[in-house]
Order: C-alpha cells, then structure tokens, then sequence
C-alpha cells in the first residue's frame, strides 16, 4: 500500500508553521530530517521517567535506562540484518568511520597499501581516509566517474588491485542521488582481499539496508537523517573485524580492568563507548526505526522515486536549469543550478517564499571541481513531502529567474 504523505505530515509538528508568510516546504531532508512526535514522546518520557547512567547501577531507574539503550542496540541490529555485538553507537557517521579508519586502517594499512574511494564521497568518507593514508603511507585512489556521476563495476575492476586494503564508498550521493551496487562492489573488493566500508548516511532512511545481504564489512549511518535525533548513530563492523580493531576513547565505561600501570577493555561492542553515552539519542533512533519500519522501507523507496522523477520533470522545464546527476535509479533528491544565480541567492529567494533548500557544496568540494562548478543548490525529498511542494518549488524558482533574468539566458 502506497504511504499516505498528507497524513504523515500529521505526524511532524515542526511542519505546520509559517516561515516569512507562507506555509513552510521543507525540501531539505538530506542535511537533516524532522521528528515525528513518536520519537519526540519516546525521548520526554525517558528524560522524564527513566533518566539514569547505564550499566552502572543497580537501581530501578539504572536498570530501565539500560534497557532502553541496550534494546536500543537490539532494534538497530535487526533493522540493518546484524547482531547487536557488531553495533556500535556514535555521534553519527562522521564519527562512525572516524572510528573505523582510525581503529581499523591506521592499524592494519602499510606503505604502499591502497585505499579506494570515488569522487563523489561527502568529506567524511574522504578525509579520515586521506588522514590514514597520511599516516600509514598507503596511497589513495579514486574509481572514475561517469558523465552522469555513476561508476561502472568495469572501473571498480580496474581501480581496486590487490594492493588494495580498504574500498570506502557511498551507498548514495548527497549531491548526485546516485545509488551505488554496493553489494556487486563488496564482491569485487573481497575478491581482490580488502575490506570495504559503506556510507549510509543518504541510504538508511530511504531504503532497506542489509549488511548481510550486501556483505559488507563495515557501516555508517546517522539517526538525524531518517527522522531520528541528532548526535547518535552507529558503526555495524562484523565482529572479527572489531576485535582486532583499537579503541579511540578510553575512560570509564569501556574497561574490563584497571590496574596502575596497564588494562583491559570490554568486549565488543562496549571497549568502543567510552563514557556516559548519549542514552536519549539512542531511545529516539529506536522510536525512529519503529516509524519508519510501520511506514515501510519500501513504501518509502517508491514514494521518493515517485517525487524525485517529478520534480526532474518540473525543474528541466524550467529555461536555464542544470540538473546534476543520473536521470533514473536515483534517490529522492534533485540538486541543480539556475543559470550564473549564486546557489545561496536562489536559496535566499526560495527562503522568502517559504521553502526551505540547500546552498553550497554540500560537504563535496572534490565533486563541485569534477561538476565545474563552485556551489549547486538542493532539494531533497522525504516521506512526508509531496508533489504540490515540487509544484511550490517550481513556482519559486520561476519567480526567482524574473527576479535574476539578466543572470539566465
């Protein structure tokens, strides 16, 4: 059944406001989506009946809250298809493969191991990759692009050799929308005897993600994304991986034994969560996983194919418009130019109108170079977006044109 987006928009009391008298159209969900009031609830009643460290204690309050954060761990292993020992709570993807290249890479690359990466990597799939191979020696390659921003598994082949200890790679871009067959690339890395890493920072709020299925060996995402709060996430890293990894944070929490001169670490997942983690971080991505899991994962998919078509139809009507990115196979997220108007003026007038979109390079600057151009504008679709809010878009950036028209030709 396909999802209602009218009524889901009930759902999120931040979207029923006006922003400079007109009613708001959030189209910038990649950066961060809303919350629904089951996460908002979920995360009030934990502050407000079970607020205690975890793990520690042996009261009442203590053992709820553990309970929250270990079910929590739980809920995110099932929805990814992993076991809770191979989940690792973060502040969000950024630190989920920090973590990753700091535990794992620097610990195993050599001088003159490779790390492959492409050009359309969000900066934290590529500096904490280039801060590894600065540090270990091992080099960094990229697989090419194509025109319309997809790889072809033939330069997978021929870029990933058997010096090749780590493929890092996006499940789907942030700029480009493009969806990337991490699953065929595992298989092609593994062949070739590294170990690959997935962002899934744009993926696990649009699709159904299985690290199984793909075979992956580690994953990034963020809850801030997919209708949870901000700072938490996770790593999924398969288990042999994450023993031979390091800790990056030591402290309390993470120890097995103290002595004064050496310890020890817990097992995996806790030798990772040093400190008092972020308990109501995790409450809310859970609450956020159970909405999205009623909503559908799938039903999700096609709704966001449904509007990103559309709005590729609205937009490429428009006289002076460049959109970025593969036409079809595409995540719900169209990112364009209007002429030589600067991103951030489009965004301004779009702002004025009541719409919010995002300016900028969008945390690519290696993709902006390979585009040829400094900035784009973005706006990216959700669940409770609708085609009359790509209709509103569409209205404003012809407005916009009038306003600009000695920039369009």
């Amino acid at each position: 059944m396909a999802l209602d987006p009218l009524a889901l928009k009930e759902e999120f009391p931040i979207l029923h406001q006006e922003v400079n008298g007109h009613p708001l159209v959030y189209l910038d969900n990649a950066a961060t989506s809303q919350k629904p009031r089951a996460v908002l609830d979920a995360m009030r009643r934990y502050y407000e009946r079970d607020n205690a460290n975890v793990h520690r204690g042996v009261h009442t309050l203590g053992a709820r809250a553990t309970e929250a954060y270990e079910g929590a761990r739980e809920k995110v292993a099932r929805f990814l298809n992993a076991e809770p020992r191979e989940i690792i709570f973060t502040r969000g993807t950024t630190s989920a493969i920090n973590l990753a290249a700091h535990g794992y890479a620097r610990k195993h690359l050599r001088e003159g191991d490779e790390i492959v990466i492409t050009p359309m990597e969000h900066h934290s799939n590529l500096i904490p990759w280039q801060e590894a191979a600065r540090k270990t020696g091992a080099v960094l390659k990229y697989i090419p692009l194509q025109p319309d921003g997809t790889i072809r598994l033939e330069d997978v082949e021929r870029t990933v050799t058997d010096r090749t200890r780590i493929v890092a790679i996006t499940a789907a871009s942030n700029v480009l929308g493009t969806v990337n067959p991490v699953d065929r690339i595992a298989e092609i890395a593994h062949r070739k005897g590294a170990v690959i890493l997935v962002d899934g920072a744009q993926s696990t709020p649009h699709m159904k993600v299985d690290v199984k299925a793909w075979d992956v060996d580690f994953y990034a995402f963020s809850g801030h994304k997919m209708c949870g709060p901000t700072g938490i996430g996770a790593l999924y890293g398969k288990a042999a991986l994450l023993d031979a990894m390091d800790p990056l944070d030591f402290g309390g929490e993470m120890i097995e034994v103290v002595e004064l001169y050496e310890s020890t670490w817990k097992e995996i997942p806790w030798k990772f969560e040093g400190g008092t983690p972020n308990i109501a971080g995790a409450v809310g991505l859970a609450a956020a996983i159970e909405f999205l899991e009623q909503v559908g994962l799938d039903n999700i998919a096609a709704h966001e194919r449904k509007l990103a078509a559309y709005a590729l139809e609205r937009l490429t009507a428009i006289e002076g418009i460049t959109v970025y990115g593969p036409r079809h196979d595409r995540v719900g997220l169209v990112t364009f130019n209007l002429g030589d108007i600067h991103p951030h003026d489009v965004s301004t007038v779009l702002d004025a109108e009541g719409i919010a979109i995002r300016a900028g390079h969008h945390c690519c600057q290696p993709l902006m170079r390979w585009l040829n151009v400094t900035a784009t504008a973005r706006a990216s679709f959700y669940l409770y977006n609708t085609e009359s809010d790509i209709d509103r878009l569409a209205e404003a950036l012809v407005k916009t044109k009038e306003f600009f028209g000695h920039a369009v030709g």
